[in-house]
């Protein structure tokens, strides 16, 4: 496994063993949760051996990954649909981590494991060409200019993603933020990535046949927001 300095530990993720009182959710992740839940500290250690060490399964096995997985509905859908395929979630919160993983259990999953981590930092987890598909959905806009320096969706991130993925696979996005989207859309242009799909009202299109509405999406759908949807292929 591949070694981590704790004394480099990044900043902006608090570590959970270091929190004065934790809660339910907090002891979970390293407690009930253990075997299928990595925390900040754990996670990084399994970078480049993911299908050997977590998911014991060979150099072939597709590991897909899902950055924020909120409330977990997604990932437990993915999880149960695809059982052939590894699923990796990402997420900050301590509950939504929990409640993402405690749902994909609950559909019999068991090609599943979540991670708290910063998504920003992902190749901090992951070596090159570890990563299959990639799902985005819904990421915080981050509206006001002075923020878009926050926003997930940067250049430089997308490089990373791009050498983390192996040939042939994607990285879908959606959101419900015109502005964000359009954004997205002029970096991904940018990149190596490869515009496959496209729509700016997708529960309007062809493509709503095969989506699943995310937690957030259905909110956004019931208040008559479109959602943008783009699929970009490696």
């Amino acid at each position: 496994m591949a070694s981590f300095s704790h004394e480099s530990f990044p900043l902006g993720l608090s570590r959970a063993k270091e929190i004065p009182h934790p809660n339910f959710y907090v002891k979970a992740l390293d407690g009930e949760f253990s075997f299928w839940a990595f925390s900040e500290d754990r996670a990084p250690q399994y970078k480049g051996c993911w299908r050997e060490k977590v998911f014991e399964q060979n150099i072939d096995f597709p590991i897909d990954l899902e950055i924020g997985t909120g409330n977990g509905y997604f990932f437990a859908h993915r999880s149960e649909s695809a059982p052939h395929r590894g699923l990796v979630g990402i997420e900050l919160k301590f509950k939504p981590l929990i409640q993402s993983i405690r749902r994909a259990l609950r559909r019999g999953s068991t090609n599943s494991r979540i991670v708290r981590f910063n998504a920003s930092l992902v190749d901090m987890l992951f070596a090159e060409g570890e990563l299959n598909n990639i799902y985005i959905h819904h990421p915080d806009p981050w509206e006001k200019r002075r923020k878009h320096k926050h926003r997930l969706i940067q250049s430089e991130y997308l490089e990373r993603l791009y050498l983390l993925q192996r040939k042939d696979s994607f990285v879908e996005f959606k959101t419900d933020s015109r502005d964000y989207f359009d954004w997205s859309l002029d970096r991904f242009r940018k990149s190596p990535y490869r515009l496959g799909a496209l729509s700016y009202d997708l529960h309007q299109s062809e493509l709503a046949q095969a989506n699943f509405m995310t937690h957030f999406e259905k909110i956004f759908v019931a208040q008559g927001q479109p959602i943008h949807y783009a699929l970009f292929h490696k």
